[in-house]
């Protein structure tokens, strides 16, 4: 097929070189502008651009897909299909309808759950034992349209946001191009999306990150892996910020106030949750490199009855 391909982050590069390596031919590449970057404000490549360019892709890079000057470029292409993946912007009617087969999506959930814009951190912080790729025929809502394929990816107990995100990109490549083969053996089918059975899938920020110590163990233990590598979740001690990057749930409660630390060993420390006892494993003070509990604690004197808190 002649494919125009739509999609900016990592995420979406697997699927762009799976698509050309399966023998369609993409005719170009649709991703966000470039942007500054660092204190000396160079601009940056998307990895969407950068794997494009690399493969001899043409590259579009339009401030605002909906203009009618953008939608007229994309008509120059006469391709057979659209795939967007992380793309960044809302596709107009005129753009979803353009082409034989319309735009196909590729999204990082098993529809109708975290339709939206962060499904796989959220899938971690809620705790999901499942979680996977969907391909959908694209509409005018957001992650509303039916359904093609499938594929599910069981989460480990220490999954990350970010081991998360490298399966279902990986995932999603291979679905993406098993789904452009059902369209053209004429094999696909289309399923309607039912009421989605959870919130939206809100886009991440750096305040989602900061502890609430009165929520249990387990919760907070989950925002810290699903946050993990990006925003992160964090604390504050001695008017410093520590981002804490792996922990353990204890099942165990003193009588301190949330967010006491009751016990520092040699290579951990534990907090007083709202619900159990949380043991810190791995963190990073602010100005600091990231490095386990022990490096920190033979660096940093950590008392019993010193208390983490949210700013």
């Amino acid at each position: 097929m002649k494919v125009i391909f739509m999609g900016t982050p990592d995420f979406s590069v697997g699927t762009l070189e799976a698509l050309a390596e399966a023998g369609h031919e993409v005719v170009l590449a649709v991703t966000q502008p470039d942007k500054p970057k660092g204190r000396g404000g160079k601009m940056q490549y998307t990895p969407v651009k950068e794997a494009a360019l690399a493969r001899d892709i043409p590259v579009y890079q339009p401030k605002k897909i909906r203009e009618p000057g953008c939608i007229e470029e994309l008509k120059k292409y006469n391709a057979d299909i659209m795939v967007v993946i992380a793309f960044g912007q809302i596709l107009p009617k005129e753009i979803l309808q353009m082409t034989p087969y319309g735009c196909i999506n590729v999204h990082a959930s098993l529809l109708p759950k975290y339709r939206g814009a962060a499904p796989i951190q959220w899938a971690v912080i809620d705790g999901e034992k499942v979680s996977g790729v969907t391909t959908m025929q694209m509409n005018e809502g957001l992650d509303t349209g039916d359904m093609i394929l499938k594929t599910e990816i069981p989460l480990d107990q220490k999954e990350t946001g970010g081991s998360l995100h490298d399966k279902l990109a990986e995932a999603g490549a291979k679905l993406c191009v098993e789904t452009l083969k059902c369209l053209e053996d004429k094999t696909a089918t289309w399923e309607p999306q039912g009421e989605s059975t959870t919130a939206y899938a809100k886009m991440l920020d750096k305040n989602l990150g900061n502890i609430n110590w009165n929520d249990p163990a387990v919760q907070i233990e989950r925002l810290i892996r699903g946050l993990n590598p990006w925003p992160s979740a964090y604390t504050h001690w001695n008017d410093k910020v520590i981002k804490l990057w792996q922990a353990d749930v204890v099942e165990d409660n003193t009588d301190q106030e949330a967010g006491t630390i009751v016990k520092v060993e040699k290579d951990s420390f534990y907090v007083q949750t709202g619900e159990g006892l949380l043991k810190i494993e791995e963190l990073q003070l602010q100005g600091k490199k990231r490095m386990d509990a022990g490096a920190f604690l033979r660096g940093n004197h950590l008392e019993y009855g010193e208390i983490l808190k949210k700013c």
